[in-house]
Order: structure tokens, then C-alpha cells, then sequence
């Protein structure tokens, strides 16, 4: 009997490691659950990104699409007016000049509402950063690197410069 008892015990123990072994996983199964875990968590930040970028895009594009109405709808009314100006079949030489005068001034205040600024005038210096030299000219009434003649206006948006100035300089 005794030696039932010290198996029953043997016995015993044996299922309890195998049950501990079986409720606590082993130091392998739990890296490979942590490694899953961070996997999956990788993935969906993966994802999350992937949709950010797709997101920032559409904004983008979006956000350009209104920059360009707005732009075009300031410009609208100078548009209108070239319409009525060469809508008129009745109006004199001096009148369409004086239509085209307004719309160009319009037109002028249009892009000054819009912060845009022309530069490149005559007797000006010269400057490569913004201007654009296409023709030198011999003039000894104005020094050396002065604009003579302005062939297109420049533009620019605050420090930006949308279009240099293209102009001849005195030698």
C-alpha cells in the first residue's frame, strides 16, 4: 500500500507539471506572441500612414483646385468687361480705347488685391536674380548695368518671383 500511496503521489506530480506546463507557455510561444503583436501593431500603423498619404493628397489637389477658382473668379470681371468692349459694334476708336484702358487698370488692381507686384523698369539696375538679359545695348547717357528697355514686364508673388523681367542693359 505504501508503495500505491508514493505512486498515487509519483503520479500526482507528474500531472500537475503537465498541467503548469500547459497553462504557462513556454518562453518561445510567448516571444512568438509578442512578435505577432508588434507585427500586427507595425501593419495597422503601416496602414494608418498609407491612408494619411492618400489623404494629404486629395487635400492637396483639392486645396489647388480652390486656389485656382478663387484666381479665376478675381479675374472674371476683367473678362466681362473685355466682353462688353468688344460687344459694342457702335463704339469709336477713343471709345474702345478708353474700355480698354479701364479693364487694363482693373485688371492691375485685380492682381494687386491678389499681392502680385510687376517689376523690371527702365533706368532700374540690373539684377540676374530676378531680371533676365536677352539684348546689351551702347548707351553713355546711363551707367554701367542700368535696364534701357523693358521687353516683359516681371512678376512677383511677395518673395517669389513668378516671372523674371526680361529686359536690355546698358553696357
Amino acid at each position: 500500500m505504501a508503495k500505491d500511496k508514493k505512486k498515487d503521489v509519483a503520479e500526482e506530480e507528474v500531472i500537475e507539471q503537465a498541467e503548469v506546463t500547459e497553462e504557462t507557455p513556454s518562453k518561445e510561444e510567448e516571444l512568438l506572441k509578442q512578435l505577432e503583436e508588434k507585427n500586427d501593431q507595425l501593419m495597422r500603423m503601416a496602414a494608418e500612414y498609407d491612408n494619411f498619404r492618400k489623404r494629404s493628397q486629395r487635400e492637396k489637389e483639392a486645396l489647388y483646385a480652390e486656389c485656382k477658382a478663387s484666381v479665376i473668379n478675381a479675374l472674371l470681371p476683367v473678362a466681362d468687361n473685355f466682353d462688353r468692349i468688344f460687344a459694342n459694334p457702335d463704339g469709336t476708336l477713343e471709345d474702345y480705347k478708353k474700355g480698354v484702358e479701364m479693364t487694363f487698370k482693373q485688371f492691375s488692381e485685380v492682381f494687386k488685391s491678389l499681392g502680385i507686384e510687376s517689376f523690371g523698369e527702365v533706368g532700374e539696375e540690373f539684377d540676374p536674380n530676378i531680371h533676365n538679359a536677352v539684348m546689351h545695348t551702347e548707351d553713355d547717357s546711363v551707367g554701367e548695368n542700368v535696364i534701357t528697355t523693358v521687353i516683359v514686364k516681371g512678376y512677383k508673388l511677395g518673395d517669389k518671383i513668378i516671372r523674371p523681367a526680361m529686359v536690355a542693359v546698358a553696357n
